[in-house]
């Protein structure tokens, strides 16, 4: 039961807030529903075309709560109140809901997830591109046990394929797509331990350069794990954590050169300048390592040295468009989790606002005639907001009200549990004293831990394109990947793919004619 002093509070907020003018007017409402369902009323003309190019946008870390605070920051970026705003995402026809879980985790983590998203198989925590019956940090147990990515599906049909992410190009999202180990913080030999690797295991960043070695395009951080121990880097010259950590004395940089035709455009670039003086439309292979590890938040970007991600994506889409049999992209908005687990929410949505903009850029770029587009997370966070915020209310502002227990105020955007535990005199800290819009601000938890954890709730799934309506339920995260290859007629399910019809799709094949039927009966 809310009390008197709370509702008093919250309606003189609200009495006091500004509505548009215009949504006064019930007119508005009714002509807006009205145009949304002309718009649903059209997708019953479903797009069963063949998706000549697949493009997967993966959310790291990006909650329905998420999604929600980053429409209200895109648009107040823009200067309006925000909840109204539409992100790129919200304009896809399709959405599902994904089911996150690991095979051994309710709460899972980003390694687990991406093999069941992008290999089509649900796999223990910390594991990558292998099925449950590899244990983590188990070496002996993933021989026999590797499974094959979407993105080998679409290499092996012929497609260009790429990856671009604002991790390292070796963490756990992205290794999933041409790695295979037990254990998703193998970035390099110098993180394995000596039975790993008297075993015969591989580190991640040597499997990228070995595994799949015509990727086309390979954009993000991580450039430490390529170089020999104590390598200095070519930005950091003077930190030693950005220092190279391979203990084979391997140059793996070297070791992708070597991989590619002569008579194939080869480059590799360290920064922003090279990589905008490239032509993309004479590259045949990019390999782009911007940072040492992650790479700079947003927020912090150096728009010298470290490109954005719509900048990246939009270089790998005009590279990997030159193959008319068509490509397979995976982007990773890998930051957003970082943030979250810092407990900066600024960070997190700034990152999630990024990403949305590379999926218009991608947009743009490409038609839903021919492409699927499909935007989706691993996870979700214990991030919330809340505190009856008036419309317009600033995503990163004071609830309306103080605690009706503590009478201090608090921030709409609040965490389960994380770093921004403080007790300051025995009591929760006041935060109207200290700078609470401030980008590396650690919002209050509940729960004091060192690192914010990741929540447990289903995710959503965006998808618009070729076979899109094959998600439109609630699904197993594995499920992605199998619609992905079906729309693109790869992988091992192509039977629908030989009478194609005269209008460019295949014939419905059995999986789309299960998607139709209602889950009541397929459960």
């Amino acid at each position: 039961m809310i009390s008197p002093f709370l509702v008093l509070a919250i309606g003189t907020c609200l009495t006091n807030s500004l509505v548009p003018e215009k949504e006064k007017d019930p007119k508005y409402w009714r002509d807006q529903a009205q145009q949304t369902l002309k718009y649903a009323l059209r997708l019953q003309n479903l797009n069963t075309k063949v998706a000549r190019n697949v493009i997967m946008f993966l959310g790291d870390g990006m909650g329905v709560s998420t999604v929600t605070a980053a429409r209200i920051l895109k648009g107040q970026l823009h200067h309006y109140p925000g909840e109204e705003t539409r992100l790129e995402m919200d304009k896809f026809p399709y959405v599902a809901l994904s089911k996150t879980y690991n095979t051994n985790a309710q709460v899972p983590d980003s390694a687990g997830t991406a093999t069941a998203y992008l290999c089509g198989v649900k796999a223990n925590e910390g594991t990558v591109g292998v099925s449950a019956a590899t244990q983590r940090t188990q070496c002996n147990t993933t021989q026999g046990n590797e499974v094959t990515s979407i993105l080998r599906w679409a290499k092996d049909a012929g497609k260009s394929v790429g990856i671009v992410t604002t991790t390292r190009v070796n963490h756990a999202t992205p290794s999933a797509a041409y790695a295979h180990s037990a254990d998703r913080d193998w970035y390099s030999d110098n993180e394995m331990p000596p039975e790993a690797l008297s075993q015969g295991c591989k580190d991640i960043a040597y499997q990228l350069m070995h595994n799949v070695k015509d990727i086309e395009v390979i954009m993000g951080g991580g450039r430490k794990y390529m170089f020999p121990k104590n390598k200095t880097d070519v930005e950091y010259e003077m930190d030693e954590k950005s220092r190279g950590t391979r203990l084979d004395g391997l140059n793996l940089i070297n070791i992708w050169k070597s991989f590619k035709p002569r008579h194939k455009h080869s480059h590799y670039v360290w920064n922003r300048t090279e990589l905008l003086s490239l032509d993309p439309y004479t590259v045949d292979y990019l390999l782009g390592l911007f940072e040492p590890g992650d790479l700079q938040y947003e927020l912090n970007r150096n728009n010298v040295t470290d490109p954005s991600l719509s900048e990246m994506v939009e270089i790998a889409i005009k590279i990997l468009k030159k193959n008319p049999k068509g490509f397979f992209l995976l982007v990773e908005g890998g930051r957003i989790d970082h943030g979250h687990h810092e407990g900066k929410a600024k960070l997190a949505l700034h990152e999630t606002v990024e990403m949305d903009r590379a999926i218009g850029k991608a947009g743009i770029m490409t038609s839903v005639e021919d492409t699927l587009t499909v935007v989706t997370a691993d996870h979700s966070h214990v991030f919330t907001f809340g505190g009856y915020t008036p419309r317009g209310n600033s995503i990163f502002g004071l609830a309306p009200m103080v605690s009706d227990t503590d009478k201090k105020p608090f921030t709409s955007i609040l965490y389960g549990n994380g770093p921004g535990y403080k007790v300051v005199g025995g009591e929760r800290e006041n935060v109207s004293m200290v700078d609470y819009a401030h980008s590396n601000y650690q919002a209050q938890s509940a729960v004091p831990l060192r690192y914010e954890t990741h929540g447990g709730e289903d995710v959503a799934v965006f998808a618009k394109g070729p076979m899109a309506h094959l998600l439109h339920g609630v699904h197993e995260q594995n499920y992605i990947a199998h619609v992905m290859a079906y729309a693109a007629c790869i992988g091992a399910n192509q039977d629908h793919c030989a009478s194609a019809s005269s209008a460019g799709g295949p014939s419905p094949g059995p999986l789309l004619l299960l998607a139709l039927l209602p889950l009541g009966i397929l459960f």
